[in-house]
C-alpha cells in the first residue's frame, strides 16, 4: 500500500483517502481531496475535504490516485 508522506504534500495537490463517515462509522469509501492553506496557520497545510477543513495527522494515508486508494479499500475491507 503506496502512500505520501503527509509532511511531503503541498499546497495544491489532489490526494485521495479512505474517509469514514462520522455519524455513520461502518461506512468507508474513498474520497478526493485537496491540500490547501490552513485556514489558521499560515505555515501549515490541511485537508479540504467535504466542504471542510481537516488537520493533517501524521497517520492520515494520503494517496496519489484513485487507483492506489482503492486498491488499499480493498486490501483493508474486502468486500465490505
Amino acid at each position: 500500500m503506496e502512500t505520501i508522506d503527509p509532511k511531503k504534500v503541498k499546497s495544491g495537490d489532489e490526494v485521495y483517502v479512505i474517509y469514514h463517515n462520522p455519524h455513520t462509522p461502518s461506512v468507508a469509501n474513498v474520497r478526493p481531496a485537496e491540500i490547501v492553506p490552513h485556514p489558521k496557520d499560515p505555515n501549515a497545510v490541511a485537508l479540504f475535504l467535504n466542504e471542510s477543513f481537516h488537520l493533517i495527522e501524521e497517520d492520515d494515508a494520503l494517496f496519489s490516485s484513485e487507483k492506489a486508494a482503492e486498491e488499499a479499500f480493498q486490501e483493508l475491507y474486502g468486500e465490505y
